[in-house]
């Protein structure tokens, strides 16, 4: 298994949006659109592989005040519950540190509340919407 970060529009690249969207947006039934992909050139794009397959994936998204968000969490099924989240998190957070984030901020899906908590972010705000299912604010101070 190996982490690292991708270029926007290579083939892990592509592989990543495979992953997202069979995890993150068929079960909404919604789909990326090209602006919204085309919005992630800026931002740090995070995989781990496995055999050339990207089994997990997550993206940090710069914001004003030494902060990021990390968005677009992501684990391939057959992968969940071995760890690897919390692999991806890990390798973030130093990424992050990395380039001198501060604080690392995301917007949790509630049935993901306690693997984030289990990581160390605390919510902050009442619960809402999001894609249509809820959703809580977390935080995390980076040391």
């Amino acid at each position: 298994m190996e982490l690292q970060i991708v270029e926007h529009g290579s083939d892990l690249y592509q592989k990543m949006v495979e992953l997202r969207t069979e995890i993150l947006r068929k079960p909404l039934g919604l789909e990326y659109t090209e602006a919204q992909l085309a919005a992630e050139k800026s931002d740090i794009l995070l995989v781990t592989t496995q055999t050339d397959h990207v089994i997990g994936c997550c993206i940090l998204t710069p914001l004003e005040n030494n902060e990021i968000q990390l968005r677009q969490m992501a684990v391939a099924n057959s992968q969940q519950g071995k760890g690897i989240g919390a692999e991806i998190v890990v390798f973030a957070e130093k990424t992050a540190i990395q380039k001198g984030f501060k604080s690392l901020i995301l917007h949790a899906r509630k049935h993901a509340l306690g693997f984030y908590q289990k990581l160390g972010y605390e919510t902050f705000g009442d619960e809402y919407i999001e894609v249509g299912i809820p959703h809580f604010s977390m935080w995390k101070e980076l040391v």
